[in-house]
């Protein structure tokens, strides 16, 4: 008879939990080192109680760790997940009601960058017993759908523990699509508050050691055959290297690919690292955000080698990246599902690294013919000099956001982070952050979360620290999105999790400013300013008296304010000096002025424009739009069709 021991759901789910490991070839770690958890009436006697029995036992076998909202946890479970290149993640605890709530923005922005996390929010009770409970929702016409039911829609993996019973295949399941590099993103499962503390007999083989090995599948070779085919027969070919290439740890194959064949890399924005900036095959970001440089080689590209990418609208420019009627897509990934995209005939399904050893072999003395090598070498050429005017001090009172950038790059060091999520800034980044290092470049984009960039980055940090790295990370957020969620200073303070933060002051969406402007809409509701009982608006020059450097120092934070003036780029970079040799944190605050652009890149992205309006800038803006549109390819067939 097999063995078991009497435990309750939540401690058999925790010691579960802790004896999972994730194996990547060589290399083992604990596939969830660590639990958030806050813990109200839906959790504290279930996992928040586990949690305390496991460091009561056993200290550090499980370890706690603290946030100061829901949604943050998931966002440094993300960081975290990335540094460590999926193969290991944080579970994230919530309690009933709202508090499950707050965690589904992470879950799908986990599941958008197919990221793991594991997330357990509390539910109502199964049994029924008090009904409704505080913070239950009532639907008549069906009395089980809870919040938690809306985990499913932004859940790579959805199940509820009704049962005790339930809980060796729902944790089993959910394992094996945590460590899917095909499959993964946010894991859910919801555990009512009544069966958390239910007890049962579990069996000893649940609690042991068990290992999920990333799988690494190998092409077909047939497909390798005819995507080397497609590649020899190219005049212009270009790759668009994505995230899934840093997940397969494939920077070095990638990197002997081009070096033998000259093939240019265009990199979307989870990408970043996979070559080093000043490589001779790297032009850069691609796309909507992208240099003028991969843009300019992606637009006459014959064939296009996606490597790792899911094509979003912004890689692609809204599908008028490539703009030869001929192209021809030959897309390597793990998930077929996006293998399969741009209607390719030439799709590999396999991990990044596996694929690109065999497609090496496949094109052994290939090499692209020397006047597009030529090409290439003068458009990179070329956009590295307009990168180094951008980044050249004008002397400003008010600095553009490109400067700052360039003040941070000059005073960061080549192992540093660089973490960023939302607003103008991962455009600018895209363009102009020169990466120096496989996991140096940090932006969240397939979400783009206004409040992440704190949160992920103390997961980034985290992150590089299993690793034994002391490495800095350097977020920069604007001031928008820094009032989204801020408060999570008070767990790096708690912790001593070391962060720089450059803080951006630009009294407004600076982003979404400019995109106002382009769909005709002048900026509306895009300015931090005090209403104006008159005009009914808040369009008008009282800049709000908000001290959001006070806020930060409020939190316990050493905080270093810029003074307006010439001379603060070169206050910046001292500052920045100060922090990295800090051991703790510290926010940087600076003005700058959002009307200062970073160079043009030719890339567009599709946002529709009112078809009517009584304002002429929206008018003027529309018949820019409908100009626009005409270069979108179609999935299939004439490109222009229909476009007028």
């Amino acid at each position: 008879m097999a063995q078991t021991t009497r435990m309750t759901v939540g401690q058999a789910l925790i010691e579960f939990l802790a004896n999972q490991w994730t194996v990547d070839g060589d290399r083992a770690e604990r596939t969830i080192p660590a639990t958030f958890g806050i813990f109200g009436h839906g959790n504290v006697a279930g996992i928040g109680q586990a949690l305390k029995q496991l460091h009561h036992e056993r200290p550090g076998r499980m370890p706690y760790r603290q946030a100061r909202n829901e949604q943050a946890m998931v966002h440094q479970a993300v960081g975290y997940a990335r540094m460590r290149r999926r193969r290991a993640t944080y579970a994230a605890a919530a309690s009933v009601g709202p508090g499950a709530a707050n965690m589904l923005t992470g879950a799908a922005l986990a599941t958008a960058n197919r990221l793991p996390a594991l997330l357990l929010p509390s539910d109502t009770f199964a049994t029924r017993v008090a009904d409704p409970v505080l913070q239950q929702l009532e639907h008549p016409h069906d009395l089980g759908i809870q919040v938690t039911d809306a985990f499913r829609p932004v859940s790579r993996f959805f199940d509820r523990v009704q049962r005790p019973e339930q809980l060796f295949s729902i944790a089993l399941a959910a394992m094996r699509v945590l460590t899917d590099p095909a499959e993964t993103g946010a894991v859910t499962i919801a555990l009512p508050e009544d069966v958390q503390a239910e007890a049962l007999d579990v069996p000893v083989e649940f609690l042991q050691r068990r290992e999920w090995r990333i799988r690494r599948p190998r092409p077909d070779r047939g497909a390798i055959a005819l995507a080397a085919e497609a590649i020899r027969s190219a005049k212009r070919p270009v790759i668009v290297a994505g995230g899934g290439v840093l997940y397969s740890g494939a920077e070095d194959e990638l990197r002997a690919l081009v070096e033998a064949t000259g093939i240019p890399v265009g990199i979307s924005q989870a990408g970043g690292g996979v070559l080093t900036w000043d490589h001779p095959q790297n032009l850069g970001g691609v796309g909507a955000t992208g240099t003028l440089a991969a843009n300019r080689r992606a637009a006459e590209a014959d064939v296009v080698i996606g490597i790792g990418t899911r094509y979003s609208d912004f890689t692609t420019a809204s599908r008028t990246a490539f703009q030869n009627p001929n192209v021809t897509f030959v897309n390597i990934n793990v998930a077929s599902f996006d293998a399969y995209k741009h209607g390719t005939q030439l799709p590999v399904v396999a991990d990044a690294r596996e694929a690109l050893v065999e497609l090496a072999e496949a094109l052994a003395g290939h090499a692209v013919d020397a006047a597009y090598a030529e090409t290439v070498a003068r458009e990179k050429a070329e956009w590295d000099e307009t990168v180094d005017a951008a980044f050249a001090p004008t002397g400003l009172a008010l600095p553009g956001q490109p400067e700052i950038i360039g003040a941070v790059q000059r005073a960061s060091s080549p192992e540093d982070v660089v973490v960023q999520a939302a607003g103008s800034l991962p455009g600018d980044l895209h363009k102009l952050w020169r990466v120096r290092d496989p996991l140096g470049y940090h932006v969240e984009y397939a979400f783009s979360c206004m409040g992440y960039e704190i949160a992920g980055g103390m997961g980034v940090k985290r992150g590089a620290e299993a690793d034994g790295s002391d490495r800095d990370v350097i977020v920069m957020v604007g001031d928008g999105s820094y009032l989204m969620l801020s408060t999570e200073l008070v767990t790096a303070v708690a912790e001593r999790i070391k962060i720089i933060v450059v803080l951006i002051q630009n009294h407004g969406y600076a982003s979404i400013g400019h995109l106002s402007e382009t769909v005709g809409s002048e900026r509306f509701g895009t300015k931090y300013r005090a209403y104006d009982p008159q005009a009914r608006g808040f369009d008008g020059e009282d800049v709000l008296p908000v001290d959001l450097a006070a806020n930060a120092r409020s939190y316990g934070i050493e905080t270093i304010e810029i003074a307006p003036g010439p001379g603060a780029i070169d206050d910046l970079g001292a500052a920045i000096a100060r922090a990295k040799a800090s051991d703790a944190s510290t926010v940087i605050h600076i003005n700058s002025d959002p009307l200062i652009y970073a160079p043009d890149g030719a890339g567009w992205w599709d946002v529709p424009v009112a078809e009517e309006s009584t304002l002429d800038s929206t008018a003027a803006a529309r018949a820019e739009y409908l100009e626009q549109r005409r270069a979108q390819r179609q999935l299939l067939g004439d490109r222009t069709e229909g476009r007028a």
